[in-house]
């Protein structure tokens, strides 16, 4: 593979001459901007835009295009970041620690996470104190307010140890729906995937943000949560991140979260046309 620090030939750079825009025009090459997004090198990238891979707002790109701020590009389908302010960082959320920037009773808070990252990060949503698990932490405002809010219906994946051997009608009570008192909430898949010592695993998966929602379902059918942790959150996986660890969103989890904003985006403004 041909790479950004790979030796150049005069045939490379004849390419490099042809697929120049003049100096004075605006915006950067696309190829340069794909690569410093990290989606491969720039001979690489030239390659897919001679495909037809590539679209900037909804068109399919051409040897010599140049991108702006605010443009919309996708390979394949997929968005691209191209702003390089954005930073998108999975924590693996320890029990013990609140989720905000601080606390005015002194416990652990998410700082102890940032500290080492530039940017001003925080998080999209929340985990219970005594909760671990998947959180994503961000400065895109955009995709925070569209992953946080419930009425995207972004889905989360629990998996919860609880006290006692859950029967197959519980489950099918979670699936079906229970009331609270805050009104009713019914899991979107619900499955049990062990139980030793007189204790079950329990994987939950919906789209509510209400408060302790999973630890208030499995109380209200008899089985109170000892632990718990999120496992996913929309298409993002904890995977094997340790406990208190960090690590950045990969291309594909990054492009697969703003296809997510741009779904929301023609959902808006399709109801603001029908005036719903």
């Amino acid at each position: 593979m041909t790479g950004r620090n790979a030796r150049s030939g005069p045939a490379d750079r004849a390419r490099d001459r042809a697929t120049e825009a003049p100096a004075d025009a605006e915006g950067e090459r696309l190829q340069k901007a794909l690569a410093a997004a990290g989606v491969a090198s720039r001979r690489v990238v030239e390659g897919f835009i001679a495909e037809g891979r590539i679209t900037v707002n909804g068109r399919v790109a051409e040897l010599g295009a140049r991108v702006r701020p605010g443009d919309r590009v996708e390979l394949d389908g997929t968005p691209i970041q191209l702003d390089a302010s954005k930073r998108y960082v999975i924590l693996n959320k320890p029990r013990g620690v609140v989720s905000s920037m601080a606390d005015d009773r002194g416990r652990t808070d998410l700082r102890a996470f940032t500290e080492d990252f530039p940017e001003r990060l925080y998080n999209v949503g929340r985990l219970d104190y005594e909760t671990s698990g998947l959180l994503l932490l961000t400065n895109d405002g955009e995709l925070a307010h569209v992953l946080a809010h419930p009425s995207f219906g972004v889905e989360k994946t629990y998996v919860a140890k609880v006290r006692g051997k859950v029967a197959p009608a519980t489950i099918r009570r979670l699936l079906d729906g229970i009331e609270l008192e805050d009104g009713p909430i019914r899991a979107d898949a619900a499955r049990v995937t062990g139980a030793s010592g007189g204790t079950s695993l329990v994987e939950l998966t919906l789209h509510s943000g209400r408060n302790r929602i999973v630890r208030r379902m499995l109380d209200e059918v008899g089985h109170p949560v000892l632990e718990l942790v999120r496992r996913s959150f929309g298409p993002l996986h904890l995977g094997s991140l340790g406990a208190g660890r960090t690590r950045e969103a990969t291309p594909v989890e990054l492009g697969a979260l703003l296809r997510l904003v741009r779904q929301a985006e023609r959902r808006q403004a399709h109801d603001d046309r029908t005036g719903r």
